[in-house]
């Protein structure tokens, strides 16, 4: 075990949804990286990750969110790095989700995020410094049939972000997008189905569930999006966004050169739709 000198010169990190996946990947590296590192799980988990502190939080609650910023201060004294990781996924016709579904996925994917920076936003500002990196997606950047209200909580959550980090730049705090493509964690199993699932949309949803799974058997590993997590993390002068993988890279360069009836075609022919 490090001594309390040693803890107290590290930096200190928290990452949320650090129970598999990219949270545990990321809080694994910035552990390497010589982070004091604690995880969020909604319930505490059996055992630890080497290396990483366990944190009872939910971010969909204001006070849980709150009480995990406070306990880490009472703790360590300070907060330098906030990774806003959990998130959730649906899939399914925009048409197939009641609003209070929608409402659901928001809570956590983007108001989860709000509620997280809110809570650490006065700590950073008293010390000077701080950097929150979002964990946003390709789809913050590109449409998605079929994923239509989760591709919103990322199109909402890079909005968020770019105009946050210009408010609280002048703070010496900077905010930080990350962009994965499909990454093997188990968030396909965590995907959520719609709630008013409707027949004339069967045959194109079965597809895009299709086309999902085909993707996951070449997707990138939670490491490749936790090593984006570090350089955007440790970045002097941090770039806006960190595309997190190869097709990560070639979608937002396509999306930013190939005309956009191109663009459109390509993604069609990409989710097996008609022409």
């Amino acid at each position: 075990m490090p001594g309390k000198q040693q803890q107290q010169t590290r930096p200190v990190a928290i990452v949320t949804g650090a129970s598999g996946g990219i949270g545990e990947a990321t809080a694994r590296a910035l552990h390497a990286a010589g982070y004091r590192v604690f995880g969020t799980w909604r319930r505490p988990p059996a055992t630890n990750p080497p290396g990483v502190e366990a944190l009872t939080c939910d971010v969909t609650s204001d006070e849980s969110t709150r009480a995990a910023i406070a306990q880490v201060l009472q703790q360590a004294g300070r907060v330098d790095l906030l990774v806003n990781n959990a998130g959730v996924g649906l899939l399914g016709g925009a048409e197939e989700s009641s609003v209070a579904q929608a409402k659901s996925l928001f809570d956590v994917n983007l108001f989860g995020v709000i509620r997280m920076t809110n809570a650490v936003l006065p700590s950073m500002r008293r010390q000077g410094s701080g950097r929150i990196v979002n964990i946003s997606s390709v789809l913050g950047l590109i449409p998605a049939p079929f994923m239509a209200l989760y591709s919103a909580t990322k199109h909402a959550l890079e909005g968020y972000s770019e105009s946050l980090d210009h408010e609280i730049r002048s703070a010496g705090i900077r905010v930080v997008l990350v962009e994965p493509a499909y990454t093997r964690t188990s968030f396909e199993g965590n995907v959520y189905q719609p709630d008013q699932q409707l027949e004339h949309y069967q045959a194109a949803r079965a597809t895009a569930e299709g086309v999902m799974r085909d993707a996951m058997t070449v997707a990138d590993s939670p490491e490749l999006v936790a090593e984006a997590v570090v350089k955007a993390s440790t970045a002097a002068r941090p770039a806006r966004r960190y595309a997190a993988g190869k097709v990560a890279r070639q979608i937002s360069l396509l999306r930013r050169f190939v005309p956009e009836s191109a663009f459109d075609s390509s993604l069609r022919k990409q989710m097996r739709l008609p022409a």
